[in-house]
């Protein structure tokens, strides 16, 4: 066989849950003839017997390899040469193993020698580049990412595909294997560059694919909203506070007021009890998204600059006298980023979220989750100015005015993007800085985190061009390395729907935080 038999061809694991109840000769042949009729063009065989049983069915190209568990090396996957000799002779094209540079009772070289001494194709399942590295100047014909994330480290749950672009600046002829569970994994193993795609469990392991269905139904059952009644939502911000009947992710109705700075958050609940009051009969709950911290149930400024409140202020018992209902407190960026993961441009993925507004705000839902705690206050970050202050100081609308009333100009961030559109060089330079500074940190938080998308929302964030110059000004890099930033879905509406839905996924009769998912998140460093 020649490797060019390989090109672009899905290639089908067939193996069984050992002991389940496939585990026999027959099932992996049936396995192995239903992917080869249905358009897989090369097969993965684990052991002796079943290699034989799906040899003599097909003449498809077959990897094999078997494993074993030895008391004196962590090394599985074809550990002996004389495993590597028996499956060339039972009619593997290609012989597989483990290529990791840990003790082990056969080099890599000892292994592609006796595979090749017997006409056959060698194939090193490896766990790194520098795992290939080695591989391909021993003269592998094949690397693969079969043990990406499995040899000590925390497993993950998406496959490498950082790897698969790596190794294949190395050789085309990359194998992409391991955790490729659907059919947009394999499509983005292919499009990094993979000579050919592995696809096992969520094929032939009907125990495995079965319990990640059940996990979803149970996300998606959850996900249906125990109340018929709508919450009555609460965002307050530095610049305006908004209070709406929030239903299934939509915005029934709505107030809007003016934060009053100097007021001070009792008179802001005041007028909000009195605002609503007409909602009272048809809502049984109260939710607030607010900028800075919630920590039991205490409400505190981490920039007062954003908005000054009292230390500790009594928030969720503050609100509990004025509407005699539950209430659910979280952070408003936090509440944003889960409502455009939940109903907005994020829906269903992991993302980052940035608000841009009298400050900066910011949120993460990775692997579903919300993080919560100080987690994504992004504004606060001070690397950006050594130390001279947080990041939002130097690009919110309150830099904006500061930055045009140093040029002469008395006016606020809306009348600086005003004068920019009629072009006005000095609004255009201190619009350029700040998206300057958001780029630069949209790609920080890539780097960091890896989010499927930043959603971009705010005053500011959605401000007419903004985005487009945040866009522009993101540093020339690799495609891989570049953040994907793209509008709020949900706009000055993403605080109030998403701490809605918080507030049905939370427990107790109190709505606290704990019982979120994510809630693991807060106070890692108490």
């Amino acid at each position: 066989m020649q490797r060019e038999a390989l090109k672009n061809v899905l290639i089908v694991s067939c193996q069984p849950v050992p002991g389940g109840p496939m585990d026999n000769p027959e099932m992996v042949v049936g396995f192995a003839l239903a992917a080869l009729s249905s358009g897989a063009g090369a097969l993965r065989i684990e052991s002796l017997p079943y290699l034989r049983a799906v040899r003599a069915a097909t003449s498809a190209p077959i990897v094999g390899i078997i494993k074993r568990d030895l008391s004196d090396s962590p090394v599985r996957i074809t550990p002996y040469v004389e495993d590597a000799i028996a499956l060339a002779e039972a009619g593997a094209d290609i012989v597989a193993f483990d290529a990791t540079d840990r003790t082990r009772p056969a080099s890599v070289a000892e292994l592609i020698a006796a595979v090749k001494a017997k006409g056959k194709l060698t194939m090193a399942d490896c766990s790194s580049l520098q795992d290939a590295q080695r591989a391909l100047a021993a003269g592998i014909d094949f690397v693969g990412t079969t043990l990406s994330g499995y040899v000590g480290e925390a497993e993950p749950v998406d496959p490498d595909l950082g790897l698969i672009a790596d190794m294949v600046r190395l050789t085309p002829f990359v194998i992409a294997e391991g955790r490729i569970r659907s059919t947009d994994q394999a499509s983005a193993a292919a499009r990094a560059g993979a000579y050919a795609v592995v696809v096992g469990s969520a094929i032939t392991r009907t125990e495995h694919a079965t319990s990640w269905f059940k996990e979803a139904v149970e996300h998606g059952f959850a996900d249906r909203q125990p109340s018929s009644k709508p919450v009555l939502a609460i965002d307050i911000g530095g610049t305006k506070i908004i209070a709406a009947l929030v239903e299934n992710g939509t915005v029934r109705d709505e107030v809007t007021l003016s934060t009053q700075r100097d007021a001070g958050p009792d008179r802001w609940i005041d007028d909000l009890a009195k605002k609503s009051a007409a909602w009272r009969g048809q809502v049984e709950r109260v939710s607030i998204a607010v900028t800075g911290i919630i920590d039991n149930d205490l409400w505190s400024a981490l920039n007062p600059a954003t908005l000054t409140i009292p230390e500790a202020y009594p928030l969720v018992d503050r609100l509990r006298q004025a509407f005699d209902l539950p209430v659910f407190a979280a952070n408003d960026a936090q509440a944003a980023a889960w409502g455009e993961h939940r109903f907005g441009a994020g829906q269903g993925q992991d993302i980052a979220f940035l608000t841009i507004s009298t400050g900066i705000g910011g949120g993460l839902v990775l692997n579903g989750k919300p993080l919560l705690g100080i987690a994504g206050h992004f504004g606060l970050l001070q690397s950006p100015s050594a130390g001279a202050g947080p990041l939002e100081d130097q690009v919110s609308g309150r830099w904006i005015a500061d930055q045009a009333s140093r040029a002469g100009h008395q006016v606020d961030a809306p009348a600086v993007f005003a004068a920019a559109r009629q072009g006005a060089t000095w609004a255009n330079s201190i619009i350029d800085q700040s998206a300057g500074r958001v780029a630069l940190l949209c790609r920080d938080i890539q780097l960091m985190f890896d989010p499927d998308r930043i959603v971009i929302g705010g005053g500011i964030g959605l401000a007419d061009g903004y985005l487009d110059r945040v866009i522009d000004k993101i540093p020339a890099e690799p495609v891989r390395l570049k953040p994907r930033i793209v509008a709020s879905r949900l706009g000055r509406h993403a605080g109030v729907i998403g701490v809605a839905d918080l507030a049905f996924r939370s427990k107790g009769t109190d709505w606290t935080a704990e019982g979120l998912p994510g809630a693991e998140y807060r106070d890692k460093g108490k």
